[in-house]
C-alpha cells in the first residue's frame, strides 16, 4: 500500500520458466497482491512462482490473461487500488513501478503507459519498425499521440476497471492498442511515463507478418467505431467538423484526412474526464 491506495500486480506469462522466479522475487515491498496468470504454459512457469497467486488459463492469449488478472484484483480488493501489469519475461524493471503508479495516486491520470525511451538502441530492427508503424496507427485510432503502444508496462485505476466492459475484449497480441483505443473512446486520461527496456535474449511471440495486418485492421475498425459512437454519446461541433472533413477527404483529396485527425485530437481532449 502507498498512502491509502492498495497496489496489485498482474503478470501474464506463458513458458517463462527462465524468467518468472526473478520477476516475482523483485516485486517491490509496497505491492499488496501479485497475480501470475499462466496462460497455457508447457513448462514449469506456474510451479516456479514463489510469491503471488497463480491463475491458469488454457492458451487464451495475453489479453485474456491480463483481463483475468484485473478481474481477480477486483474481487480481492474492497477499496481503491491500482492494477499494474508487467510481463513475465523480465523485460520490465520493477524499480520503474513507483514512477508508473504516481500519476494515478496523485489523481493526474486514469491509466499510465510505460514508454521505453531507450528502445531504439536496444530493440531489434524489425521490432523498431513494427513499433513505429503501430505507434502511428494507434495515434490515429486514439486521437492522441501514442509513441510506444506495444510496451505492456501499465498502471490502471480501479475506478476504470470497475466501469470496464469485460464482455468485449481483445484476447491476443494487440491488446495494448485495443485498450488504449477504448480508453480514449470513454474519455479516460492517459499519461506516458519513461521506463527502461530490458533485452537479454527474450524471444518475441509476435509474428509480424500476421500480427501487423490483423492489428492494423482492428485499429481501423476501432477508429471508425469510436467516432460513430461518440457522435451519438458525446455530440459536439467538433464531431460535425470531423464528419465534414472526413467525407470531403473521400470526395476531394485524402490530404483532408490530416485535418480530420487534428480536429479529432481536439475532440478527444474535450471529452477527457476529471480524474477524481
Amino acid at each position: 500500500m502507498i498512502g491509502d491506495t492498495l497496489i496489485g500486480v498482474v503478470i501474464p506469462a506463458r513458458n517463462e520458466s527462465e524468467h518468472i522466479e526473478k520477476v516475482t522475487s523483485t516485486i517491490p515491498e509496497y505491492v499488496d497482491k501479485v497475480i501470475v496468470v499462466d496462460d497455457g504454459s508447457t513448462d514449469d512457469t506456474g510451479n516456479l512462482v514463489r510469491m503471488g497467486e497463480v491463475i491458469r488459463l488454457e492458451g487464451e492469449g495475453v489479453g485474456a490473461a491480463i483481463d483475468a488478472g484485473h478481474k481477480r484484483l477486483l474481487n480481492f480488493f474492497d477499496s481503491d487500488f491500482v492494477s499494474v501489469v508487467i510481463a513475465g519475461d523480465g523485460q520490465m524493471d520493477p524499480n520503474d513501478m513507483f514512477d508508473v503508479i504516481q500519476p494515478i495516486l496523485k489523481n493526474r491520470a486514469h491509466h499510465v503507459k510505460g514508454e521505453r525511451l531507450d528502445r531504439v538502441s536496444k530493440m531489434p530492427l524489425f521490432r523498431q519498425f513494427g513499433t513505429i508503424l503501430l505507434g502511428l496507427l494507434t495515434t490515429f485510432a486514439c486521437g492522441q499521440t501514442i509513441r510506444d503502444p506495444q510496451c505492456g508496462y501499465t498502471a490502471t485505476s480501479s475506478k476504470v476497471l470497475r466501469e470496464w466492459d469485460w464482455e468485449r475484449s481483445w484476447k491476443g497480441y494487440g491488446y495494448p492498442n485495443w485498450w488504449l483505443m477504448n480508453l480514449s473512446k470513454r474519455g479516460y486520461k492517459i499519461l506516458h511515463i519513461p521506463v527502461k527496456a530490458i533485452y537479454s535474449g527474450q524471444a518475441s511471440g509476435i509474428r509480424i507478418f500476421s500480427f501487423l495486418p490483423k492489428v492494423s485492421f482492428m485499429l481501423l475498425v476501432g477508429l471508425h467505431s469510436r467516432i460513430i459512437s461518440n457522435t451519438y454519446t458525446k455530440p459536439s461541433v467538433l464531431i460535425v467538423f470531423i464528419w465534414i472533413t472526413y467525407i470531403a477527404g473521400w470526395i476531394y483529396s485524402p490530404f483532408l484526412f490530416i485535418i480530420t485527425h487534428f480536429i479529432d485530437r481536439f475532440h478527444v481532449r474535450s471529452i477527457i474526464r476529471n480524474v477524481i
